[in-house]
């Protein structure tokens, strides 16, 4: 027998369309999730979602009104220029910071009332070990400013949505999710895309409010800030 949505929920993934969303997406849609697979170019039950727009996420806002959701998975996001500090710019910084700091912001604020409505009241944002302090560059040295800026803004976002949204019962996590083979993460990562998301989903549905405001990876260690 196939589960209900009402034994299951319904999840909504930015970024969905490809990569790591889209595995997401996959694996909810196995067990039986109502998925809001939110892309561009919008298909199903989510409308285009530009998360680059505020007036697009308000208008997502809008559109989901009165609609219950469990989960929210904030995982849009886009790399910046690798050519170090010589080749920073204002527009291409501020743009990576938009889409991977300010846009979960703006879903998590529009999101809010169906969260509320919802059973399990989740937000997992999909952040990087990149834009941690302690650990973001042992291993790892590229050039990338704006991405490793805007993750660690991710971070601080996400513990201060935990401390707002603590008297609502909503969890907040930010989760690494490892080095991941995707378009972004590029062919020589280290991580399988189907691992990162299994690992990724065990601990959005073991997520509790003992967990949040915390930093984890896709395989339950605990990572620095």
């Amino acid at each position: 027998m196939t589960p209900s949505t009402a034994e299951t929920g319904t999840v909504l993934i930015t970024g969905a369309g490809r990569g790591l969303g889209r595995a997401l997406a996959d694996l909810y849609a196995a067990v039986g999730f109502r998925v809001i697979a939110c892309t561009r170019q919008g298909a199903g039950d989510a409308p285009p979602l530009d998360v680059a727009d505020a007036a697009s996420i308000a208008a997502l806002g809008d559109h989901l009104a009165g609609v219950p959701i469990d989960i929210v998975i904030n995982n849009a996001a886009i790399r910046g220029d690798t050519g170090g500090l010589a080749s920073l710019e204002t527009h291409g910084f501020l743009e990576v910071v938009r889409i991977n700091a300010l846009a979960p912001l703006l879903v998590a604020r529009a999101l809010r009332p169906n969260l509320l409505a919802g059973r399990r009241r989740v937000i997992a944002n999909i952040g990087s070990r990149a834009g941690s302090l302690a650990e973001g560059t042992i291993d790892d040295e590229d050039g990338d400013y704006a991405y490793r800026c805007s993750k660690a803004a991710l971070n601080m976002a996400t513990v201060k949505l935990a401390q707002d949204f603590r008297s609502d019962g909503i969890a907040v996590l930010s989760l690494h999710p490892g080095w991941v083979k995707t378009d972004m993460g590029g062919a020589e990562a280290a991580v399988e895309v189907a691992e990162s998301a299994l690992g990724l989903k065990r601990l959005i549905d073991g997520a509790t409010m003992a967990e949040t405001g915390s930093f984890r990876a896709y395989d339950g260690r605990t990572v620095l800030w």
